[in-house]
């Protein structure tokens, strides 16, 4: 059978129609277009029907990058400016590699079940389904247990972050009341059904990003070196390894390649888009870290959020808003794929209404909210995720995967994809792939989990649990002068 013929994947036009395509994009009546829709120019299918290779790239790069932009500032300064730089570049090529191992593991899988027979329309691919039908059950359930957890987590970062950003807006409201008000906003996301629908926001999120990383970078240099500034970093383990595992985290964002790759009208395509994505977003994350770094230093360690340092201006507050906005998408991105196995335990993934599976989708908002309102600590909650959750779900698990898949001879002859043309050999593949499982074994998960669950319990004696209002400036007046001076927090 063509490979062309392998995969299928739903394609939506603007009258609403499905027919199913392959994995270069074939449709059965052997059409080859890319769009496979209703002839005519349609608004509805414009901004709401995406799956091209430039909808899946801006997917990637927009999902990649969000509240961590305002975040890596504090990595550098614990990390000093050199390693801030490096750790970055090494991170984001790592990533892209498991990226790719992600897509090459899913166009496998899908390779193997239509020789089966199996159709999956109507149905979305999940890592973990992968992972079973590659590897078995108990693959399985590691990459359901991993996923599910950071993608969990990874929608509470969202909406700490909501609370955060708005409070340099408005600080008339506490950071928690802010949190209870964004986490109803974001309920909203059950409506979107897939990825298939996030074309706009994924234009509109990346575009605002941009905006705030280069607001970050310009603000920090036309506000100069604050006085007497210091660029200590990295003075102690602890601090080095919290702010390594942010960036680990930072380049860990592909827990939804799977979702992203299914939504393609022609899948087999995203192998590179992961790396174009990160080349981007290195002009992003790059230039706004190291400029506030230059700016104000050490005073980084002590303000987990970019935003904080920064005078009030009418571009700061354009930057809050627009980042608030690209959270609220950020946080569907994250939330979805949960959706979807909420929605496959109970017997609910088939339903055409979207009202029917919105109301069915409701209740893994509620935890999302609960969490973010005990463990409000922007910061520091990144480094913990990244240590204990990405290192596994993002780098670990898609590597031994690959290893695993392709270890007979047999296999390798039959792969529906072979090793790409900068590393042609399948030994070099499975020796960089080991390579990755001991270093973010050691490094991430070891060094970085230790340090970055030490910086976590300090935050919980500093600020407590349900903290009403985390890093925000103490009140002037006699109550504060007698209240003692706060533990450091950093």
């Amino acid at each position: 059978m063509a490979r062309e013929q392998l995969e299928e994947s739903i394609v939506a036009d603007g009258n609403g129609k499905e027919e199913e395509a392959g994995v270069m994009g074939i449709s059965a009546a052997g059409d080859g277009d890319e769009h496979h829709g209703g002839g005519g120019f349609s608004m509805k299918s414009f901004l709401w029907h995406g799956g091209s290779v430039w909808d899946a790239w801006f997917s990637c790069a927009s999902n990649q990058v969000a509240q961590v932009l305002l975040t890596l500032p504090y990595s550098f300064s614990q990390l000093g400016m050199v390693s801030g730089v490096l750790l970055q570049v090494f991170y984001g090529f790592l990533g892209s590699w498991t990226a790719y191992l992600i897509s090459v593991l899913y166009v496998e899988y899908r390779s193997r079940k239509e020789k089966e027979g199996v159709s999956f329309k109507n149905h979305v691919i999940q890592w973990f389904e992968v992972l079973d039908g590659l590897l078995g059950p108990y693959w399985k359930a590691a990459g359901l247990a991993f996923n599910c957890t950071f993608l969990l987590f990874g929608s509470v970062i969202q909406l700490i972050a909501c609370a955060s950003n708005i409070y340099y807006i408005n600080d008339r409201l506490d950071k928690r009341t802010w949190t209870y008000i964004f986490g109803a906003c974001c309920a909203t996301t059950v409506f979107i059904p897939s990825f298939h629908n996030y074309r706009i926001w994924s234009f509109l999120g990346l575009g605002m990003t941009t905006y705030t990383a280069w607001y970050l970078a310009i603000a920090a240099l036309i506000n100069g070196q604050v006085e007497g500034v210091a660029h200590t970093g990295p003075t102690k383990l602890v601090l080095y390894f919290t702010g390594a595992t942010n960036i680990l985290y930072t380049f860990g964002g592909h827990a939804v390649t799977v979702e992203i790759m299914h939504a393609m009208w022609k899948p087999a395509k995203f192998k590179y888009i992961y790396l174009l994505a990160t080349l981007y977003v290195f002009t992003l994350t790059l230039p706004s870290a190291a400029a506030m770094y230059w700016a104000f230093g050490d005073e980084l360690l002590n303000h987990s959020n970019a935003f904080s340092l920064l005078p009030k201006t009418a571009w700061r507050d354009a930057a809050v808003i627009l980042m608030l906005i690209h959270q609220f998408i950020t946080f569907g991105f994250a939330c979805t794929p949960l959706y979807f196995v909420w929605e496959k335990v109970i017997g609910m993934h088939d339903t055409k209404s979207i009202f029917k599976r919105a109301l069915a989708r409701l209740p893994i908002v509620v935890p999302i909210w609960f969490l973010a309102i005990i463990f409000p600590f922007f910061g520091p909650i990144n480094s913990a995720v990244g240590a204990l959750l990405v290192s596994f779900t993002v780098y670990i698990i898609p590597s031994l995967a690959h290893i695993l898949t392709y270890r007979t001879a047999s296999a390798r002859m039959n792969a529906a994809e072979k090793p790409p043309f900068f590393l042609p050999s399948w030994t070099g593949m499975f020796v960089l792939n080991m390579f990755i499982v001991v270093w973010v074994l050691v490094v991430g998960f070891g060094l970085g989990g230790w340090a970055s669950m030490v910086n976590f319990v300090r935050q919980i004696d500093t600020f407590g649990l349900f903290a009403k209002c985390y890093q925000c400036p103490k009140p002037a007046g006699p109550a504060a002068a007698q209240s003692p001076a706060p533990l450091p927090h950093h």
